[in-house]
């Protein structure tokens, strides 16, 4: 769904105060954090500018936050558990300001990660820079889901199919789906006006998952370490805008 120039400046809003509560929440990350602490200063921190939590009640979703530990690779609920040393904690997170969304995620180290597990965020991050960079008016979806794929999958990292970045706008999930994998040329052509999240979450070891019994959180089917970052970002003339920053 396109928007206007008036819809596009009411998003940055919800973006900005994703971006700075997200960079907040990232900080806060410390072995002995109660996870459910992070939730707790989304509610503050919203309340405080006066945007909503658009995750609570998404689909009966029973938190603010998501926050995904180690092979969990995203829609984690926040609760009693406890950060760990090298522990890798995914933080995602949006916001409904003007009737607008915004949705960004993270993946932090708790502590010391191990190197291959912060390869596995600096290649995640990339990723998401390899797709950004596509993310321009006459491309195609395919652009950005090949530049995510190949990025990831040059360095050994496997790339989750069935989660997919999507169209965002008064609605946090709109067309277009944007997949982290694809075909140069292939898909719905990117137009002037769209705003999109691309959000590349790639394993250390199989790209297959699952669900936990809570009906929320994914993991990763093998059990190995998983990472995940987003933007949202509108594509506009010449270079992308990325709403989603501090």
């Amino acid at each position: 769904m396109l928007k206007s120039r008036d819809e596009i400046a009411k998003m940055r809003e919800a973006g900005r105060v994703v971006g700075q509560v997200l960079r907040m929440l990232a900080e806060e990350v410390r072995p002995g954090l109660a996870v459910d602490k992070l939730d707790e200063t989304v509610r503050r921190e919203f309340a405080r500018r006066g945007v909503l939590p658009t995750f609570l009640g998404y689909r009966g979703y029973p938190a603010r936050v998501c926050v995904s530990v180690n092979e969990e690779i995203v829609h984690g609920i926040p609760g009693r558990r406890v950060l760990q040393d090298g522990d890798l904690v995914s933080i995602d997170l949006g916001a409904t300001a003007n009737g607008f969304v915004g949705d960004a995620a993270v993946t932090v180290a708790c502590g010391r990660a191990s190197p291959e597990a912060q390869r596995l965020i600096d290649v995640a991050r990339e990723a998401l820079q390899a797709g950004m960079r596509q993310a321009r008016a006459g491309n195609h979806v395919g652009d950005i889901g090949y530049a995510v794929q190949t990025t990831a999958e040059a360095a050994g990292f496997g790339v989750v199919r069935e989660y997919v970045g999507h169209g965002v706008g008064r609605q946090m999930h709109e067309d277009p789906a944007i997949p982290n994998y694809g075909t140069p040329g292939k898909g719905p052509l990117l137009r002037e006006g769209m705003v999109i999240a691309i959000e590349p979450m790639l394993t250390m070891g199989d790209w297959r998952t699952r669900v936990l019994s809570d009906g929320w959180t994914v993991v990763t089917a093998d059990s190995s370490l998983s990472a995940h970052f987003e933007h949202t970002l509108a594509i506009l003339d010449g270079e992308p805008e990325v709403l989603t920053l501090p």
